[in-house]
């Protein structure tokens, strides 16, 4: 099933957050979003960045020293958490642009593949300004690997993932923009070291190599230039789209979330 373009999605981007804030509550505030757009509310587009952050994958959790990897990030004065969508391990900073499509699904009949490719579509139309070299298909050895992977001359910018509930869901994706993918790499192979102890298996093998950031594959000036671009984009594929409206939740619900997804995943 394609995704119908005639949805009046809300394209909401929220400001950069402050250094130090839980990067949890991101992921809480479109776990509360989803279910209103489950209820009834308007689609949304959601645009954010956070400034220094580590998210890793459900599967990352279980591997035997992960919550001791993960508490070393902690204590360098880096957000982490378990996201609950799919996907792996994924270091965030302003050059990082996260972009979420919340879309009801009353019938339950979603389509894995045509958002994926959705999704992977959008990003690439996004960077046309700048190049037109984008594919989709999986890279091997880059962090949080999937078939929808997005890339430029064979490294990878761009991984989705999906989250779904009973009424509604959401695809999920991370654009490298800013700075230098090679690094971001290396942040999460040293995470993988300490995390599996030793285990060979389980986890993702991140090679050197394989990832790098839209300013060094295509000149992208910076993560604004890129959100522009984006926006835009999700204007003409959503022509019914609108960007005026606030959108706003209960604090109170985001942080009741937050916990509850804290205690489930971390």
């Amino acid at each position: 099933m394609q995704l119908d373009h005639s949805l009046r999605v809300q394209i909401w981007e929220t400001p950069l957050l402050r250094h130090g804030s839980s990067v949890l509550e991101a992921f809480a505030w479109e776990e509360v979003m989803c279910r209103r757009v489950g209820e009834g509310q308007l689609p949304v587009a959601h645009i954010w960045r956070h400034p220094d952050a580590f998210v890793a994958g459900l599967r990352d959790r279980r591997l035997p020293q992960a919550v001791e990897a993960m508490e070393r990030i902690r204590s360098q004065g880096t957000a982490v958490c378990v996201r609950p969508s799919g996907g792996a391990a994924v270091p965030l900073n302003p050059g990082v642009v996260n972009v979420s499509l919340i879309l009801p699904n009353p019938g339950r009949a979603i389509n894995i593949h045509d958002d994926f490719r959705e999704m992977a579509s959008l990003i690439a139309e996004s960077l046309t300004p700048w190049s037109s070299q984008a594919r989709t298909g999986e890279i091997e050895g880059a962090f949080c690997p999937g078939d929808y992977d997005v890339s430029v001359g064979g490294l990878k910018f761009c991984g989705i993932a999906q989250r779904r509930q009973a009424k509604a869901y959401i695809i999920t994706a991370f654009i490298i923009v800013e700075g230098q993918g090679d690094q971001l790499a290396a942040d999460v192979r040293e995470f993988y070291q300490d995390a599996a102890d030793g285990a060979s298996e389980g986890y993702p093998d991140v090679r050197p190599g394989t990832m790098a950031s839209l300013q060094e594959l295509a000149g992208v000036p910076s993560a604004a230039a890129y959100t522009a671009s984006l926006v835009r984009t999700l204007r003409q594929r959503f022509p019914l789209a609108q960007t005026s409206r606030v959108l706003s939740v209960d604090q109170e619900a985001v942080r009741r979330t937050a916990e509850q997804m804290k205690l489930r995943y971390d």
